[in-house]
């Protein structure tokens, strides 16, 4: 009787977490970004700083892992893996399609479990279209991942990575000064 309270118990998780995860997809195609961005926040918990811009995602996984700071850009299509924590600092800009994962399957796993870590973005790099960001990654402040890139190892601030596995190819300037929205923006769900 035990065994099968505790089934009982793994498949009403599983419906939650499985309607849970289509509800964050219809979320996600919302045409309003103030509202997808409200409900990601009030309603599932993310931390998200004033000035995000967020376009229609993909797929959000686990929102209350995931730290978005101050006037960064999220792409349409993105896929946000936060379920082992996911950082984006200030003024990060993720590309279209970007994908960033924070777990994946144990390959040399006898029962296929999961194994990953954080992923850390510091302020002002830029993830282009379609690069892919794998677990326990950190991406320096100011770095940059060509397109189409697959980012296996840390990636040291200001570095310009490309190619699968991401290699560097590049140092980018350090002078960076830009920053998104103006000094006295309201909170992303206002814009």
């Amino acid at each position: 009787m035990n065994s099968a309270l505790q089934r009982t118990k793994s498949i009403v998780g599983a419906a939650r977490n499985g309607g849970k995860s289509i509800v964050l997809q219809y979320i996600g195609r919302i045409p309003s970004r103030k509202l997808r961005t409200k409900l990601l926040v009030s309603a599932f918990g993310a931390n998200i700083d004033a000035g995000v811009c967020i376009y229609r995602w993909k797929e959000v996984r686990n929102p209350g892992g995931l730290r978005i700071g101050r006037g960064s850009i999220i792409g349409s299509d993105a896929l946000l893996d936060a379920r082992g924590g996911l950082n984006i600092g200030k003024n990060v800009n993720l590309s279209s399609e970007v994908a960033i994962w924070t777990l994946q399957h144990d390959f040399d796993s006898p029962t296929f479990a999961t194994k990953g870590g954080a992923v850390d973005i510091g302020d002002r790099a830029w993830i282009s279209f379609r690069a892919t960001i794998l677990p326990g990654v950190k991406i320096g402040e100011g770095a940059v991942v060509a397109a189409g890139s697959i980012v296996t190892k840390d990636v040291e601030p200001f570095d310009v990575v490309a190619g699968i596995p991401a290699k560097r190819i590049a140092s980018r300037n350090r002078l960076l000064t830009y920053s998104w929205p103006l000094q006295d923006a309201k909170p992303a769900w206002f814009l």
